[in-house]
């Protein structure tokens, strides 16, 4: 016999309304062919007793139902005095030279945050009613009249959503908890996160590792700002396949920037994995204790509102509905509008880069080499504002090859290359082969790190390693280069742990290990990888294998990774990103189905390293006295450099350097997942309040807005970088594997974007070379992106053409062939796929009709 649900729902609110009235039926519910939740009268008030979710074919706890409600009151405004921690090696943390993370650090262990503020009132309601297909619960007390009305939401049947209203009855500072529908043992537990700040597996016994680098759940229950939840949510999965979360309606979280100046600070609500008692239950807190909006008088009243939702799945698919369904990410994506096009961007950098006053380019001598690098007017330790370095040598070398600059080629190539040859030891020793530093001291005249005396392995991957690879594709018979690779991917074997895995770093004097107190969860193998694929020794793929199975068992599986910024400790950052391409590759090479999983396990898990919210709006704004709409300097799409407790993202919010977009384009490729390519597309495009309008170079961290690059004039490499490594991607990911150009090795340290342009890729068959010309295409319509590329055997230049936004885009595109070689003639026009042809001439306008995400290519055939 076929049931019909809805009956079901509509029929046990009756009788619930019966019962309740007569006062003879002591259970309620709310239920549909998903969700199942029930309540039933005890002595001390309305306990849950059934919470209940549709996993296959079957009814499926989840959890152990509770039902009580909790508030927070402090008489006076709460202490703010922080506790300490050591790590387990018995240093506080963090130490002192971490200046960056030590007001974030004590605001993170101060009480309200760890969640021992105020005295916590606990009580089961004492009423319920139905008021239509709601169930409204009333709680009293002597601090106050709480009611909160329950009701299934009827586009998401996997949802209750709940109006929560609070008069309280006495002045004080009040914070007031979602209700404890359930609690999830410890052993019965799968995965938790608040993304953003932490995920794992397991509880996590050491507190540091769970708070500051959010490897595992937490043991207590500590209340985290939404400043850096990344994803609006508190999630729980358990082992029978159930996903609990609790989901704040949009706008009750704050805006970053509101009306005319930063707000990004505030904090508005509480998220935590566990109740106020400590029991594992998604909760979130609203006000916050001690907050501004948390001093009531009596009579006050508060009102907030919120979800639960409970569904067969995972925290990933949470994320995506919280993003999706709730926050309207994958709809924002129709606000975006571009006012240059990106490729416009690598034009306008590439005149910035070869300029040597804004780039602010500096040769220095060193050891009788003549170095060369840009200024880093960033945190250095030692730095006396003389501390130069340099940042993607992959895009550099595709740079120059691409455009045939002579000006790149002569003055700058040669001089970065000595940079990094002086950058590695060659004599004797510990370190012989390592990368001595990341930054030149013009005055003192030594290499340094960042935030030390020491030397990473990691370091040894990205500056020797990366950075020696990325060249050698360009020039595959440098002979010093080779040299240089093996004497790297010797130390990288003689370093690697018998385990597979690194330390994370040694002491410059003693050499002996640092920082023993975390796990070098990086993709620190990535260095053979590349040792393999250019020196094409087997043993180096055996190492990066050995590697990657330890990165993948301790790292991956349950979610913890450290990051590669030694000014912030190395909190999780973009690291964990580059991760996912680091396995992609060795993926590639190996065929082996555990690195593909791992991969994009790792991919999934940087989801929750992009913000999702607020929802973006036409919302007018002034920014540094700019008009603005709200859309145009949203957070939402923009990814951390390092989030969680003690990451920039506290204080400056994300960055503009989306490093991950052509990675989530690829994985996208390979899942359909569309959270994947709507986050790339959404970091990507219509970020023009984050561009100066001279050098068209972004700023870094979102409070700067359009301030350029600032302090990091290299950036603009990695700019480069990034936007053509997404660029190609989307047209590798539109002509369904019809363009593919083959990829490089991923950039050092600030993400998984990848160099081309060292071989020719293929376009419809045809051979061809990666070619940039300014001027050579001319489009008006700035969300039209142009590629080119030249096929030598053919005579035959190709014009890529991608619409960067949902709807269709029409435009005239012009084509100077005499940009390309003065005096070209044109001798046929044709369009792929298909061949259809286009009147030819000597500069041809092409009116271009794009569907929406579309590409379109022509061919000209030159004479």
């Amino acid at each position: 016999m076929k049931i019909d649900m809805s009956r079901i729902v509509s029929m046990s609110v009756l009788i619930t309304a019966l019962g309740v009235a007569g006062c003879q039926q002591r259970d309620v519910s709310l239920g549909n062919d998903r969700l199942q939740l029930h309540w039933k009268q005890e002595a001390d008030g309305w306990h849950a007793t059934g919470v209940q979710v549709r996993v296959g074919n079957a009814w499926q706890d989840a959890g152990t139902p509770d039902g009580s409600y909790t508030l927070l009151y402090s008489e006076q405004k709460p202490d703010s005095t922080p506790t300490v921690f050591k790590t387990n090696t018995g240093v506080p943390f963090p130490e002192p030279v971490y200046k960056y993370q030590q007001g974030f650090w004590k605001d993170a262990t101060s009480p309200v945050s760890l969640n021992t503020a105020g005295e916590a009132v606990t009580a089961y309601p004492s009423d319920v009613r139905e008021d239509g297909k709601h169930l409204v619960f009333t709680v009293d007390n002597a601090w106050a009249s709480i009611t909160a009305s329950w009701a299934l939401d009827e586009r998401f049947p996997n949802d209750v959503v709940v109006e929560h209203q609070c008069i309280v009855k006495k002045p004080g500072y009040y914070s007031f908890a979602t209700p404890t529908l359930a609690t999830v043992a410890e052993d019965d537990m799968a995965w938790a996160t608040v993304p953003g700040y932490f995920q794992g597996d397991s509880i996590q016994p050491d507190f540091i590792r769970a708070y500051a680098y959010g490897q595992g759940v937490p043991a207590l229950p500590v209340i985290y700002r939404e400043r850096c939840a990344s994803t609006l949510a508190a999630i729980i999965d358990t082992k029978q396949s159930v996903s609990l979360a609790v989901i704040p309606r949009p706008g009750l979280g704050r805006d970053p920037w509101a009306h005319d100046h930063i707000t990004h600070a505030d904090w508005n609500i509480g998220l935590s994995h566990r109740n106020r008692a400590g029991a594992l239950s998604p909760s979130l807190y609203y006000p916050v204790l001690g907050q501004k909006p948390s001093r009531l008088a009596a009579g006050d009243t508060v009102k907030f509102s919120y979800r639960y939702s409970l569904r067969e799945g995972t925290w990933y698919d949470q994320v995506k509905h919280t993003a999706n369904d709730v926050y309207q990410f994958k709809e924002a994506l129709a606000l975006r509008q571009n006012k240059q096009s990106l490729t416009h961007r690598i034009e306008a950098m590439y005149r910035y880069l070869t300029d040597t006053k804004t780039s602010m380019w500096h040769v220095e001598s060193f050891e009788g080499r003549q170095i060369g690098g840009q200024s880093y007017l960033g945190g250095v330790v030692g730095s006396q504002g003389d501390a130069i370095k340099n940042s993607d040598y992959g895009a550099m070398w595709m740079l120059a090859r691409a455009t045939d600059d002579p000006a790149l080629q002569k003055q700058v190539l040669p001089y970065a290359l000595n940079f990094k040859l002086a950058q590695q030891q060659t004599t004797p020793g510990f370190f012989q082969g390592a990368a001595v530093g990341q930054y030149y001291l013009a005055k003192r005249k030594v290499f340094v790190e960042e935030w030390g005396e020491f030397v990473e392995p990691v370091s040894l991957t990205y500056y020797t390693m990366l950075d020696d690879g990325n060249i050698l594709l360009f020039e595959p018979d440098h002979k010093v280069l080779l040299e240089r690779l093996r004497l790297g991917a010797e130390l990288l074997l003689k370093w690697q742990q018998p385990d597979g895995s690194w330390k994370v770093a040694y002491d410059r004097k003693t050499e002996e290990p640092l920082f023993q107190d975390i796990d070098d969860l990086r993709p620190t193998f990535y260095g053979l990888i590349v040792a393999h694929r250019i020196l094409k020794d087997p043993k180096y793929l055996a190492a990066a294998e050995k590697g990657a199975a330890w990165f993948i068992r301790h790292g991956v599986e349950k979610g913890h990774f450290i990051g590669v910024c030694g000014d912030a400790r190395y909190a999780p950052d973009f690291a964990t990103a580059q991760s996912a391409q680091a396995l992609l590759d060795l993926y590639d090479i190996t065929g082996k189905k555990e690195y593909l999983e791992a991969a994009l396990q790792a991919a999934r898990i940087y989801t929750t390293s992009v913000y999702t919210h607020p929802i973006p709006s036409r919302q007018p704004k002034i920014v540094y006295g700019t008009p603005r709409e709200d859309w145009e300097i949203s957070q939402a799409g923009l990814s951390f450099e390092h989030g969680g407790i003690m990451g920039s993202a506290q204080r400056q919010g994300p960055i503009q350097l989306a490093s991950h977009a052509g990675l989530f384009v690829r994985a996208f490729q390979l899942t359909q997942d569309s959270l994947f390519i709507d986050m790339a597309r959404a970091a990507a495009i219509g970020r023009d309040a984050f561009v100066d309008s001279t050098t068209r170079v972004a700023s870094y961290y979102w409070y700067a807005m359009n301030k350029g690059a600032g302090p990091y004039p290299h950036h603009a490499w990695w700019q480069i970088g990034w936007i053509t490594d997404y660029l190609w991607a989307e047209a590798q990911l539109r002509s369904a594997g019809d363009i593919s150009f083959p990829r490089g090795f991923v950039t050092p340290k600030v993400g998984p974007h990848q160099s081309y342009g060292f071989v020719p890729g293929t376009i419809y068959g045809d051979l061809a070379d990666l070619v940039i010309r300014p001027g050579l295409v001319v489009c008006d319509n700035p969300s039209v992106e142009y590629l080119t590329a030249y096929s030598a055997s053919k005579n035959r230049l190709f014009i890529i053409l991608l619409n960067d936004l949902p709807t269709a885009q029409h435009a005239p595109v012009a084509i100077h062939v005499d940009a390309w070689k003065p005096g070209t003639r044109v001798k046929a026009v044709t369009s792929l796929p298909g061949g259809q042809s286009v009147a030819a001439q000597d500069g041809p306008t092409v009116d271009v009709s794009l569907p929406p995400y579309g590409l379109t290519v022509y061919a000209l055939d030159l004479q």
